[in-house]
C-alpha cells in the first residue's frame, strides 16, 4: 500500500516523480523539527527568474503549507539569502515555538459552548435582546 500511496498521492509525502526529480536536480539544505525536508535546485535550469535557484519543501506526513516554520518560509520565499542551518533567526524571549494549523484536527482549539464540547454555554447577559421581526 505505501508504494501506490507514494506514486499517486500527493498529499501524503512525495510522490516517485518528485522523488526522482530531486535525486536527479535539487540538493538537501536542511530539515526543520518537525521533518520536513528542504531544498535547492543544483543550478538555475528550471527556475523562474535566471539568477534564482528553485527551492523547495517536502513535508513529512500530510502536506500543510502551515507545517514550515517561519525562518523556514523566509528562505523559501528568497527574503533570507541563507538557509537557517547557516544562519538561525534570533528569536525573543516572548516568541513562542511554531505550531501548525489545528482547525479540523482533535487538537482544534474549542470554546466553552462548542458543539464538539457539548454546547453548553452561559446564558446571555441582562444587556442581551434578541431580535425579532416585527
Amino acid at each position: 500500500m505505501s508504494v501506490l500511496k507514494t506514486i499517486f498521492t500527493w498529499w501524503n509525502g512525495a510522490t516517485t516523480g518528485i522523488h526522482f526529480t530531486t535525486w536527479r536536480r535539487g540538493r538537501l539544505v536542511g530539515t526543520d523539527e518537525l521533518g520536513n525536508r528542504y531544498f535547492e535546485a543544483r543550478d538555475d535550469r528550471d527556475s523562474y527568474d535566471r539568477g534564482r535557484k528553485r527551492r523547495w519543501v517536502i513535508y513529512k506526513g500530510y502536506a500543510d503549507a502551515s507545517k514550515v516554520p517561519a525562518d523556514w518560509h523566509g528562505w523559501l520565499h528568497y527574503t533570507f539569502d541563507e538557509p537557517p542551518t547557516a544562519a538561525p533567526l534570533p528569536r525573543k524571549a516572548w516568541e513562542k515555538d511554531h505550531r501548525p494549523n489545528l482547525t479540523g484536527t482533535i487538537h482544534a482549539y474549542r470554546p466553552k459552548g462548542a458543539i464538539s464540547r457539548g454546547g453548553d454555554r452561559q446564558r446571555a447577559t441582562g444587556d442581551y435582546e434578541a431580535w425579532s421581526p416585527e
